[in-house]
């Protein structure tokens, strides 16, 4: 079904540029005389030449077949697609996995199971989070989960290079997934370290949001706060009133003040 929705979406763009463009010059282009599937290294049989208007480049496309026979295909190409740097290995890159790894990367293979791998539906192409549970070394500290890596591309699952064409799950013990040497070395100490767990994204969603530490007080919840209690003002107190007596001769007076 992806080779069908490709041939379609190659045929509709060459003729679109072919409208908008066809007042120019033409040049040749390679282009896949079949269907070419990952991980197959280019013959003279696979590839054929088409014409394309010099004035729509086609950036890291090939005028000569010799120029990429030998080199392998990273990504499917469609029949009659164009031949582009981008979707093949490296010149001298070697069959299968290696033929995927883009120069300056690594391929990192993590054991997993069925919770880690999301039951099946993690696929050569999938793009994942990677978090580790683990509890740190300092004393009376609390289990954490914290994320490591953010949209990590899956390379393989177990021997597949390629998803299912019918998406069926498959629970696999291994998953290979593609990290620069320093995201590598964070994975291998997190795995150490504790529980990988994957966590399924969507592809297109190049977000990575800042995230923090959660540990066993974030599931308990924020505790609640205590009533406020207003207590009643006590009543005013009357004030002192102090008597004197005072005499005017023989007469007795009474003053309150």
């Amino acid at each position: 079904m992806a080779l069908v929705v490709s041939v379609l979406v190659t045929f509709f763009l060459y003729k679109r540029i072919k409208q908008q463009y066809g007042g120019g010059a033409l040049i040749k282009v390679v282009i896949a005389a079949k269907p070419l599937d990952t991980g197959t290294p280019l013959a003279a049989g696979d590839l054929t030449l088409m014409d394309w208007p010099s004035n729509a480049p086609l950036e890291g496309a090939f005028s000569k077949p010799e120029d990429v026979t030998g080199r392998v295909v990273m990504y499917p190409i469609a029949f009659k697609e164009p031949i582009r740097d981008g979707l093949l290995a490296a010149p001298g890159a070697t069959v299968g996995l290696t033929a995927k790894i883009p120069d300056g990367m690594r391929a990192v293979a993590v054991v997993t199971n069925e919770l880690n791998n999301v039951s099946g539906f993690l696929f050569p192409g999938s793009h994942v989070d990677v978090l580790v549970s683990f509890r740190p070394e300092a004393d009376n500290k609390e289990p954490m989960t914290i994320t490591v890596l953010q949209n990590v591309q899956v390379l393989s699952t177990g021997e597949k290079l390629q998803p299912d064409p019918n998406g069926k799950p498959q629970n696999v013990k291994v998953v290979t997934v593609l990290l620069s040497p320093d995201d590598a070395e964070k994975l291998l100490l997190a795995s150490n370290q504790g529980t990988v767990q994957f966590v399924l994204r969507n592809a297109s969603d190049q977000a990575q949001p800042v995230t923090r530490p959660v540990n066993l007080k974030d599931l308990q919840g924020t505790a609640k706060a205590a009533p406020l209690v207003v207590k009643k003002a006590a009543p005013p107190k009357p004030p002192n009133v102090y008597t004197v007596d005072q005499y005017d001769g023989t007469k007795k007076g009474t003053v309150k003040f």
